[in-house]
């Protein structure tokens, strides 16, 4: 027989749990959101409004950062910029491909139920090395998995490995978890290249490592001792890796980001700031530096 103290402590432990587990479902349900009201006046544009270069925003692979979306900071932030912003509906070809001066892809996604798998097919994906070759300008966005899974082969084809899982650094830090990531002056991981010119101190989101390429810019270094993460027991050495590179790729020029939040304005369901709206970084500034170089703008 259970007692009344007992039978009163399993309600309240039972309680607790539900309590827990409602918060949790709350929070995952809600998710992160954009930012709208994040400052995305720019004090001296690049060009007069609506024209700027076409850039175009790949929604047509279940895209889970679009420019109408978790994206859309950073969209108004762009037109802001002067640059023409679109969505592209079509998968990738030379024709669809033809109108483009900068090319979008932010975290793309696999068939419903395997998003993990590749998000392109194999003709879609020479149609966009081919066009980069051509003169094109790419930003390929993919955090860790799923997403960077479904984006690898596509990487893989552009000459940057992604490594997957999750990037962390014990000394280069802010916060407790280890995954807001600080590159900075200070701490030598801000390499110093046009595309970082004028910022001091940029903060990634997670996200996944990637490889330097023989001739790729490593914007954003990994420090020595950082770390790709699996689980508690299991974790591979990320010494020499980058989250942000640069490179060209004949007359095209590429951006690789293995972090999404970085170039955008998110607020989570208990309204923390992350990305361009949080506190004490140039995230913003790199943002648009980014897009500077590949549309020619910053040399």
């Amino acid at each position: 027989m259970i007692r009344p103290r007992a039978r009163r402590l399993m309600a309240s432990v039972v309680g607790l749990v539900g309590a827990v587990l409602g918060i949790v479902y709350w929070y995952d349900k809600t998710g992160q959101r954009p930012d709208l009201q994040f400052d995305t006046s720019v004090r001296r544009p690049a060009y007069s409004p609506q024209a700027g270069p076409r850039i175009a925003f790949d929604v047509a692979h279940r895209n889970w950062h679009t420019p109408t979306g978790r994206y859309r900071p950073l969209a108004d932030l762009l037109r802001r910029d002067g640059y023409v912003v679109v969505e592209e509906t079509s998968p990738f070809s030379a024709a669809s491909l033809r109108s483009v001066r900068v090319l979008v892809i932010a975290n793309a996604m696999g068939p419903d139920g395997h998003e993990g798998r590749a998000a392109f097919e194999p003709a879609e994906e020479a149609a966009l090395v081919g066009w980069v070759r051509g003169g094109g300008a790419l930003l390929l966005v993919a955090d860790h998995v799923p997403f960077g899974s479904a984006a690898q082969r596509l990487s893989g084809e552009l000459g940057v490995t992604m490594f997957l899982a999750f990037a962390r650094d014990d000394t280069h830090h802010s916060g407790w978890d280890k995954e807001r990531l600080v590159f900075s002056r200070a701490n030598g991981l801000l390499t110093a290249c046009p595309i970082t010119e004028g910022l001091n101190r940029v903060v990634t989101f997670t996200g996944q490592s990637l490889s330097v390429p023989s001739g790729a810019t490593a914007l954003l270094r990994m420090d020595d001792d950082a770390y790709d993460w699996e689980s508690r027991s299991v974790r591979h050495p990320a010494g020499g890796h980058a989250q942000a590179v640069a490179l060209r790729l004949g007359a095209g020029k590429v951006v690789v980001l293995g972090e999404a939040g970085l170039i955008t304005a998110q607020v989570d369901p208990l309204g923390f700031k992350m990305g361009m709206n949080a506190r004490g970084n140039d995230d913003k500034q790199l943002a648009l530096n980014i897009f500077h170089w590949l549309s020619g703008t910053l040399v």
